[in-house]
């Protein structure tokens, strides 16, 4: 296995995603299959990214608020609360509120979409996630508006 980061070049193997930042962005994934959670984590890690996960959305908001990620990637259909009911805390709270949430759900009717938005997510992909698709839209939240903090 290759290490990520080289002390002699903080930039060595980190990607695109992060050569212009000091450390690599932190993505948290809330997701209760472990399936899912690792072909998420494979295909972040391999461009760079740190990974961080929750296994339900009560887990994912205590996670959120503990490491502040620069993105959350997060399932709807989980134990405990739901996307929906986690994405809406984490709006609610002032800690949470700017981080960029993008909905990964197998739920792909337009009502759901629009209900996932409407919740406060960023965006909203369909699982199965085309990776290269994925990747594109992590840098488009952290390149957007919301990221300056």
């Amino acid at each position: 296995m290759r290490r990520t980061l080289d002390k002699s070049n903080p930039h060595r193997d980190l990607g695109a995603a992060a050569t212009t930042m000091e450390t690599s962005p932190t993505i948290l994934i809330v997701d209760d299959s472990p399936t899912e959670t690792h072909i998420l984590s494979t295909t972040l890690k391999k461009a760079g990214y740190q990974v961080e996960t929750a296994c339900n959305g009560e887990e994912g908001v205590a996670r959120a608020r503990a490491l502040h990620p620069d993105v959350i990637l997060m399932d709807v259909i989980m134990p405990v609360l739901n996307g929906y009911q986690a994405t809406r805390q984490l709006r609610r709270d002032a800690e949470t509120a700017d981080i960029p949430i993008i909905m990964v759900t197998t739920k792909d009717l337009q009502t759901d979409r629009t209900w996932g938005l409407r919740q406060g997510a960023t965006d909203y992909l369909t699982k199965p996630v085309d990776r290269q698709l994925l990747l594109e839209r992590i840098r488009a939240v952290l390149d957007g508006p919301a990221s300056h903090g």
